[in-house]
């Protein structure tokens, strides 16, 4: 340890009426009524409970943002190694400090507002279960809360801890939680996370009965499975409720896994009080959905992404990924509930209130990436109190976050079926009616009215290869390599993209919102038996144990799927140029008062693999966007936007200057612009410290000196 609700539809044209009232006369709202950002703080990863990523705040706005200045740098590889995926974390700040985490090994630091200087650091001593975690990174921040007059930080680490430390000092609270017996850990300030979860579940069940030890230091044996974490938990009502990760779905092969059961612990002693089982017992909501008795066995359905909360309701609210082994479900078939959901529970008990399955028996990797949002809303003169959630595919669901009632209706529609034997696809997916889509292309997929046509000539070439292909839209299969269809592969769109590293924000004092996406076409790879060979190995084994080690592809017979990718497939091109019209990099706003679009604006200049390319030489090129993607929020009259231009160890430096920049709201103009030191990440925070706003912007790549750091600027 080192201490340094749904009213009456109106027609399109009633919506387009109101949206234009709304232009007028600033929209109708009731209010920033969601906890976090009251007296310039910052208390959520998102800044308020409900996740909108937005302050009200005004000393920084659009008359004096040009004149920002750099206040400081906070560099994140002081704490080792720090590469651009690893700065994935938006600081909090509260009484006067800024908390945040780095590294792989989410070290925890607090920081001072003014200055950007370390008060003092945290670091988990090292375990086994550290090294062997599937995803050391990515621990997106800390949570805080105020127990007996004493602020405490809240961080989930990699091998599975919940630490509570004193916000101070940063030293582990006494009295809270229990000793854990492995090395240099404290007696105090700690929590196991793993026998709470797997106490109850029968493959640890049978383990045990079998003679198996739990060993603390190396966690769950390698043959059950393997859990970490990969957002911090969320303090509410005095309950911590802590989120699950696993190894992501698409690099597994064995169908057994623990489930992501979400748990809550008292946040004043650590005492456990909760467990929702995040796949349905016997008895439970949902259990019918899990077929061939693929409960006993199944894990995963992760709590990735941050959670929302409404206190006054005493709810908190998560979204899901799939099961395991993502892109076959022949061994799970069914709905999978509570796969691709979102979960509203009542944080005292863990009973859940209402869930909505936004997609089915995921084979595609559509986990929902994003916190769900909250914000009050008034529809049709109806005040509201809504969660809206936006997904990889680019859809766009509403929610009364009271009782789970879509705020506008969500229709069924028939998808593709799979035909890989054995395989199981759902019927039907849901789509909502409203709000449309933040890209028209996921609806019915690549259509002639998508497809690039710069020129007629290339609009012809492109039809005529897109002749050899089945058209989709979001739920398209992949197809055994020997189908014997008379066309040479599905291909399917999609609207938003990995909408993980680029959060979409709202404001509750307007009701806008504002969603960061790029359309993708494609061809799935071909699927082939696997004859019971594992290739999944992601991690080493405990010393002087067998199994999996480096290098090697052991195996494992029926634990593994029966069929998985094996290459192939992808989209043609002509000459390089996408048969789709690109759209790369989006920033969409919609009035969510009335669901309306206001605007859409590229962002960042064309590919230059577009506007150079020979084909299109007196071509006039529209403007599609460019690499990267936009990250933003809200902070008082503005929307201070910039452009991620790094992601997951791909790094881009653009000719073009980096900026933070300040957009109108209502319309998207730029209004002015201040110069980064390098490209921004994942997302943005702002406070007032001492009468004087600041605003933080996550910056970082290995290709430049910040790599892994936070900027802040203030008005001189």
């Amino acid at each position: 340890m080192t201490i340094t609700r749904r009213p009456k539809i109106t027609s399109r044209y009633t919506k387009l009426i109101a949206g234009a009232i709304y232009c007028l006369v600033g929209g109708v709202s009731f209010g920033q009524g969601l906890p976090g950002t009251e007296n310039g703080e910052w208390r959520y990863l998102g800044g308020d409970a409900g996740h909108t990523r937005s302050s009200p705040l005004d000393q920084i706005n659009r008359s004096n943002f040009a004149d920002l200045e750099q206040a400081w740098i906070w560099r994140g590889d002081n704490f080792g190694s720090s590469l651009d995926f690893f700065s994935r974390s938006t600081p909090i700040y509260v009484d006067g400090v800024l908390y945040t985490v780095a590294t792989p090994r989410r070290q925890v630091v607090a920081i001072d507002p003014e200055t950007g200087e370390n008060l003092w650091t945290f670091r988990e001593p090292e375990t086994i279960r550290h090294q062997r975690s599937p995803r050391q990174a990515y621990g997106k921040g800390v949570a805080y809360a105020e127990v007996n007059g004493r602020g405490v930080i809240y961080v989930t680490s990699p091998g599975f801890f919940l630490w509570a430390l004193d916000a101070k000092t940063g030293r582990p609270l006494e009295n809270w939680g229990s000793e854990f017996p492995v090395g240099q850990f404290p007696e105090t300030g700690v929590i196991d996370l793993i026998p709470k979860l797997v106490e109850d579940w029968g493959p640890w069940q049978d383990y045990v009965v079998a003679g198996g030890q739990y060993d603390p230091d190396y966690g769950i044996p390698r043959e059950l499975g393997m859990v970490t974490a990969s957002a911090p938990p969320i303090v509410v009502n005095g309950v911590v409720v802590v989120l699950v990760g696993h190894q992501p779905s698409y690099g597994q092969t064995r169908i057994e896994n623990v489930p992501g059961d979400i748990m809550g612990f008292d946040a004043e002693t650590g005492e456990f009080l909760w467990k929702f089982h995040s796949i349905p017992r016997p008895g439970e909501v949902g259990h019918e959905t899990w077929l061939n008795d693929a409960w006993r066995f199944s894990g995963d359905i992760s709590t990735w992404a941050p959670a929302s909360a409404d206190p006054e309701l005493g709810l908190v609210y998560m979204v899901t990924n799939a099961s395991t082994v993502q892109a076959y479900s022949g061994h799970r078939p069914g709905n999978n509930l509570f796969g691709g959901s979102v979960l509203a529970l009542d944080v005292k008990t863990g009973e859940r209130r209402w869930h909505y399955q936004i997609h089915r028996s995921d084979q595609w990797n559509y986990d929902l990436p994003t916190p769900p949002m909250l914000m009050d809303l008034t529809v049709d003169g109806q005040k509201i109190p809504a969660l809206i959630q936006n997904t990889k595919q680019g859809l766009v669901f509403a929610f009364n976050r009271e009782t789970g009632e879509p705020i506008w209706p969500i229709e069924e529609r028939s998808v593709m079926q799979t035909e890989v034997p054995g395989n199981w696809t759902a019927a039907t997916q849901p789509y909502p009616t409203w709000p449309q889509p933040v890209d028209p292309i996921v609806i019915d997929g690549l259509t002639e009215e998508f497809v690039i046509d710069y020129t007629p000539e290339l609009k012809q070439q492109a039809l005529a290869l897109l002749e050899d292909f089945r058209i989709g839209g979001l739920y398209v299969p992949a197809l055994p390599r020997n189908h014997g269809n008379d066309f040479t592969n599905n291909i399917g769109c999609l609207g938003a993209g990995n909408v993980i590293p680029h959060p979409p924000v709202a404001d509750p004092s307007t009701g806008m919102m504002y969603s960061s996406h790029s359309r993708s076409c494609f061809a799935p790879g071909f699927m082939e038996p696997t004859n019971g060979t594992d290739r999944d190995n992601p991690n080493y084994p405990k010393p002087g144990e067998g199994g999996v080690t480096p290098n090697s592809t052991p195996t494992t017979g029926r634990t593994v799927a029966a069929w998985l990718p094996r290459g192939g497939g992808g989209m043609p091109t002509i000459d390089g140029l996408r048969l789709f019209k690109p759209m790369d990099s989006q920033l969409t706003a919609y009035q969510m008062n009335t669901g309306e679009k206001t605007w859409s604006l590229p962002i960042g200049p064309t590919l230059e693999q577009i506007t150079s390319h020979p084909l299109l030489a007196e071509v006039d090129i529209p403007e599609s966007g460019g690499l990267g993607w936009s990250i933003q929020m809200v902070t008082g009259d503005v929307l201070v936007q910039a452009r991620a231009m790094s992601e997951g160890g791909v790094q881009f430096i653009p000719d073009e200057p980096l900026t933070l920049n300040a957009r109108d709201k209502v319309s998207g103009e730029l209004l002015a612009s201040v110069a980064l030191p390098a490209p921004a990440q994942y997302g943005m925070m702002t406070y007032l410290h001492e009468g004087k706003q600041y605003i933080v912007v996550q910056i970082g790549s290995s290709r430049t000196d910040f790599p892994g750091s936070l900027v802040a600027y203030r008005l001189p």
